[in-house]
């Protein structure tokens, strides 16, 4: 198929990239030029692992980029709205999910044959009906389910296993107003054999996309509700709690040779310092504002996210706990990125954690394998080291904070080994062994004294 992507960030880049490598026609489309450049020069704009070679293998061929959107949809049978929706407080932003839909309207008032457009932006239940199809038919002077149709494919990507996810799904949600267009999209995704595959209407889709992400941020914050109850009562450490709660076989089955099977869930499972990332926050507060729209107040919702703006604040006070003052302390703050295998920092609660040092007066030194860039950006003026390498970071460190789970971290018990003084490791993750450093304090733990 010849499919128009509209938007290249995250998932729109992904989405089109790896369509191509499907065997689909791909245009990307973008309004900022450097990026449309950057793109067609095989050079990835974002960083996801696997990107890099598909775009490089793709571009030229199956793939390209462009600014000119209306020759994009004209020249393609659909187009894939992937565009931003950021939560402005009360509600997610739709000003670029309504431009989108407008300036593919335009472009279908001067083409011919029926044309399918997808929502693969994350929007609340409703929107893709009530408004991308009005906007469509305004800008087009045509008629959905007559002359174009109308749907919404949400996405199930984690930042640093898009690829995979994309090419390997799980499932895909197919949404439309009616069986053609579901059709179509049945088409688009007929590459992928042995998928489920759900037919169903927009709506529906669009709460599908939702309801998976409330679900796991739901998880990480009763796992942190559960940490932090450990912590007070003292004499229980949450790693042992909630790993004997992952053998209950109704969450790590047996087969029948004895093997036991351990889902990916199981790792929203445990306790930390809180979620971060582009979806989880902003998708839980979405929909907590959308149902306090409807009338159906999200209470649950509502907790989910105040347990998790509050845990980055158990990291202060558990360096607290040994130093009463942080002025003039010197700390390392090991990542910032909100997940390993990205350099995405936003929502990151490495954040609130590096603001409260700095406001009470800690040096602090940062160390994260890629995501430098966007934090320097984020705090131009901020009296922050940078770090280029672990040793570096914690050489002269009074304190360490671990606040991402990257790999590599896992080296930092061998590089204390021997020191003298021994630093405080803050466990933001609860990635080391507890008794693998000499001075260690962990989310949902506090030794017996």
């Amino acid at each position: 198929m010849k499919v128009s992507v509209i938007g290249t960030g995250y998932v729109g880049l992904v989405s089109g990239v790896c369509l191509a490598d499907k065997g689909h026609e791909v245009v990307c489309v973008d309004i900022d030029p450097k990026k449309v450049d950057r793109i067609n020069r095989a050079d990835p704009p974002i960083h996801e692992r696997g990107l890099d070679e598909l775009l490089e293998k793709n571009i030229g061929t199956h793939l390209r980029a462009t600014t000119d959107l209306a020759t994009a949809v004209r020249e393609s049978d659909l187009s894939l709205i992937a565009v931003g929706t950021p939560f402005k407080g009360d509600e997610i932003d739709l000003r670029y999910i309504r431009q989108a839909a407008a300036d593919i309207g335009n472009a279908l008032r001067g083409k011919n044959g029926y044309h399918v457009v997808i929502v693969k932006s994350t929007v609340v239940p409703g929107t893709t009906e009530n408004v991308v199809l009005p906007e469509l038919e305004r800008a087009s002077g045509k008629k959905a389910g007559v002359d174009f149709g109308v749907g919404m494919n949400p996405e199930f990507l984690r930042e640093g296993e898009a690829i995979e996810d994309f090419m390997s799904p799980d499932r895909i949600v197919l949404g439309g107003i009616d069986e053609r267009t579901t059709d179509v999209l049945a088409e688009l995704y007929s590459v992928f054999q042995d998928v489920p595959k759900i037919r169903t209407s927009p709506r529906t889709a669009e709460m599908i996309k939702y309801t998976a992400n409330s679900l796991l941020a739901t998880m990480i914050s009763f796992s942190n509700e559960i940490g932090n109850l450990a912590a007070s009562l003292g004499g229980i450490d949450v790693v042992e709690v909630m790993r004997g709660v992952h053998l209950d076989k109704r969450l790590t089955p047996i087969l029948a040779d004895g093997r036991r099977v351990v889902p990916g869930f199981t790792t929203y499972l445990e306790a930390g310092c809180g979620f971060g990332g582009s979806c989880f926050p902003k998708d839980v507060k979405a929909l907590i504002a959308h149902g306090e729209k409807a009338g159906s107040p999200m209470r649950l919702l509502a907790q989910v996210v105040q347990v998790n703006e509050r845990q980055p604040a158990r990291v202060i006070e558990l360096i607290k706990k040994h130093h009463a003052s942080l002025d003039g302390l010197s700390v390392a703050v090991l990542g910032v990125a909100f997940k390993p295998g990205t350099d995405d920092i936003r929502e990151s609660p490495a954040l609130p954690v590096l603001e409260t040092l700095l406001a009470e007066g800690a040096k602090v030194t940062v160390f994260d394998p890629i995501a430098v860039e966007p934090l320097q950006a984020a705090y131009p003026s901020q009296p922050i080291r940078y770090a280029e390498k672990l040793t570096d970071a914690t050489t002269s460190a009074d304190v360490i904070v671990l606040m991402t789970r990257w790999p590599e971290f896992k080296e930092l018990p061998s590089l204390l080994s021997g020191r003298d003084p021994q630093p405080l490791v803050v466990d933001g993750r609860r990635m080391l062994d507890k008794a693998s450093v000499a001075r260690y304090e962990g989310i949902g733990l506090t030794p017996v004294a």
